[in-house]
C-alpha cells in the first residue's frame, strides 16, 4: 500500500508514522527521514518504507537511490511530501491530509483506490 501524507512543516505527518510503526511493536528509536529520505522497518509483519520527500531533488536522484524498487507491491510506502516526486511514485492508496490549526490538528483521510477503501472500511468496523 501506498500512504501520501500532507501538509505543512510541523503539521505532524512524521509524529504520525512513527507512533504507526510503534504500535505495531516496533521498540526501537523510529527515526525521521529528513536527511536520508528514507528509512525501513520491519513492524507487526510488514515491511514499512518512510520517505521524507521535502530535500528530495530530482528525477536523476530518484534513480540513483533505488527509491522505485521499494514500491515493489510488498512493502507499506509512507510518504511525506510526495509532490516532490510527482509522477514518479505510484497513486496513493490513501492520501492522509494534516492541517493545523489554533487549537490542534484536523487530520482527513482519502480513499483513492479499492485496497484504500477497503483499509479505510476496515479502521471503521
Amino acid at each position: 500500500m501506498v500512504f501520501y501524507l500532507r501538509g505543512d512543516l510541523g503539521a505532524g505527518k512524521t509524529t504520525l508514522v512513527r507512533a504507526l510503526i510503534q504500535a505495531l511493536g516496533y521498540t526501537r528509536r523510529v527515526k525521521s527521514p529528513t536527511y536520508t529520505l528514507l528509512e525501513q522497518y520491519e513492524a507487526g509483519g510488514l515491511h514499512l518504507r518512510h520517505f521524507d520527500l521535502y530535500r528530495f531533488r530530482d528525477e536523476e536522484e530518484w534513480e540513483a537511490t533505488g527509491f522505485r524498487d521499494e514500491f515493489d507491491g510488498r512493502n507499506v510506502c509512507l510518504v511525506e511530501w510526495p509532490e516532490k516526486a510527482h509522477g514518479l511514485i505510484p497513486q496513493a492508496d490513501v492520501e492522509i491530509m494534516f492541517e493545523i490549526l489554533p487549537s490542534g490538528r484536523n487530520i482527513m483521510l482519502r480513499a483513492n483506490t479499492k485496497t484504500g477503501r477497503e483499509c479505510l472500511n476496515s479502521l471503521q468496523s
